[in-house]
């Protein structure tokens, strides 16, 4: 028996009709906030419902991961039309996060012109500027005049997003600069391109790092950053809002390994309870395993606790200042590192900047903290107290200036050195100054 089918009623057109109206007056971004909050056959429904253009642009600017989830909801053919249409740097993205069958499978199914050029992209080490470039530019000749460039220009079958940035190459495609399109619109019809070349140029090579490249764009305020291999010649272009993303991927990672975690690589909503237990299990347990410092510490100068007790009442205080200060150091050469204001040749100047600042903290703690102590608890805790204070502010911002440089030098990422590691080693050192502080002050009393 032919199935029948059942007939759209008027409410249902109507609805959908309404539906198309109010995702015509949703802005782009938007509608990528709002679409991964929906379930899968919502997200699919108003997906549909956008312009072909419009869906794309929505698309690209989803995560990988809601990029993933937004096609398992989808026909087949509207996901092959999505992948020809997107960037050749963002489908690659988006293969290199899939699982691999999965990937495999939507990359035979592209044209062999797209297949090559992802296959290349992917063939880049990961987090190198190779991976995350665009072959998809307009590259001019030296010899042609400006007239010439832009008749190309407007001639071009298929025209790339970015033509704001020109690279110039010589007949063996080896890059010599770039032209702005301002520039060459603005220029006589009859100059050659080489005499309209920006005066200073940047490039970096397929393998830099995907961050080094990233930062340059920033600081020398670029909107496209000319990538070459190692024979000189131009593969690709690096767009500013690619670096942007970049960017914005590792403050992230930063921010989450300086509260001791690992970061999510993913937006939290998507994240399950157990990936983001994992995600923080390991560092706790390496914290763990160094408070033990702490305890051995505490353990070895029992005596000294026994005898004048009062010791104790000051140990949360001092391990506390000695960790925030130590912190507060750390966290701010982590970030000068990062965007570039200092290096490892810098270590003298910074560390003794910061054992200065320490001083000064200390020095303010102690004139505060000591004569209420003293007043409290006897004039010789009191003096304790205020020249512990002011040791341990110092030597904290010490090591806390010291320890991510030290990292940086030896290829560890400084973020794996921030504030929480530095506070842990910090507590323990900080007992054994306070200890020994009180040891000279109070000699035998200590002892019994």
């Amino acid at each position: 028996m032919a199935q029948v089918i059942q007939p759209i009623s008027p409410a249902a057109v109507d609805e959908l009709a309404a539906l198309r109206l109010e995702l015509a007056d949703t802005s782009t971004v938007v509608l990528a906030e709002e679409l991964p909050r929906m379930d899968l056959a919502e997200q699919a429904l108003r997906f549909r419902l956008l312009p072909k253009d419009r869906a794309l642009a929505v698309f690209e600017e989803l995560d990988t991961v809601h990029q993933q989830e937004l096609i398992d909801g989808l026909k087949t053919d509207t996901v092959r039309e999505l992948l020809d249409s997107m960037e050749a740097d963002d489908r690659a993205k988006l293969f290199d996060e899939m699982p691999a069958k999965v990937a495999t499978r939507f990359q035979s199914q592209l044209s062999a012109a797209d297949r090559r050029i992802t296959a290349q992209l992917l063939g880049y080490e990961p987090e190198s500027a190779g991976r995350i470039m665009t072959p998809d530019y307009v590259s001019l000749r030296a010899s042609m005049t400006a007239a010439a460039a832009i008749e190309r220009i407007r001639h071009l079958r298929e025209r790339p997003r970015h033509l704001d940035v020109l690279p110039v190459t010589d007949g063996h495609r080896k890059l010599l600069g770039t032209v702005t399109l301002a520039d060459l619109v603005s220029a006589d019809p009859d100059t050659p391109v080489h005499e309209l070349i920006a005066d200073e140029h940047y490039q970096v090579s397929t393998d830099t790092d995907q961050e080094e490249a990233a930062r340059l764009i920033q600081e020398a305020n670029l909107i496209a950053l000319s990538v070459v291999d190692h024979e000189e010649r131009l593969v690709g272009l690096i767009t500013w809002d690619d670096a942007m993303e970049i960017l914005e991927a590792e403050d992230t990672e930063d921010a989450a390994r300086a509260g001791a975690a690992e970061p999510l690589e993913r937006p939290y909503l998507s994240a399950g309870v157990f990936m983001l237990a994992r995600k923080r299990a390991v560092w706790l347990l390496i914290l763990a395993v160094s408070a033990s410092l702490t305890v051995t510490v505490l353990n070895y100068y029992e005596t000294y606790l026994a005898n004048v007790t009062v010791l104790a009442v000051f140990i949360s205080l001092l391990t506390g200042t000695g960790g925030n200060s130590g912190s507060q150091a750390s966290v701010t050469i982590i970030r000068a590192m990062a965007v570039g204001e200092v290096r490892f040749s810098d270590a003298f100047r910074i560390t003794w900047r910061e054992s200065r600042v320490g001083f000064l903290l200390g020095a303010m703690l102690a004139v505060v903290g000591g004569p209420v102590v003293g007043f409290v608890y006897g004039w010789d805790i009191g003096f304790i107290i205020a020249a512990t204070l002011l040791v341990i502010c110092t030597w904290s911002t010490f090591v806390g200036s010291l320890l991510p440089l030290l990292a940086k030098k030896v290829g560890i990422d400084p973020a794996l050195v921030s504030a929480p590691m530095v506070s842990t080693l910090c507590d323990a050192t900080g007992l054994l100054i306070y200890f020994s502080v009180a040891a000279l002050v109070l000699g035998p009393a200590l002892t019994g």
